[in-house]
């Protein structure tokens, strides 16, 4: 299952500056490695993974609550399973 993206992939592309390691740099072209949509996608990775943290911590209190209301009166479909 993909996460939905959290920016407006169609936003338009914006130039800015980068420090990079040098000798990692000409490597990095040597080996045609595109910078701009592999730091893109890195971003990415890390934008939805920070976001995430910050969403599971900001509902903290109602998954533990949700989870203890579970714990102590079953799933509303448990009487409907059959496995």
């Amino acid at each position: 299952m993909r996460m939905p993206q959290v920016f407006d992939t169609h936003a338009p592309k914006k130039p800015t500056n980068v420090s990079i390691n040098s000798d990692l740099l000409v490597k990095a072209k040597e080996l045609k490695i595109n910078l701009s949509a592999t730091l893109e996608t890195a971003l990415t990775e890390l934008v939805n993974a920070r976001q995430r943290e910050l969403w599971l911590c900001e509902n903290k209190i109602a998954i533990e609550a949700y989870n203890q209301l579970v714990e102590d009166h079953g799933n509303f479909s448990d009487d409907l399973r059959s496995f």
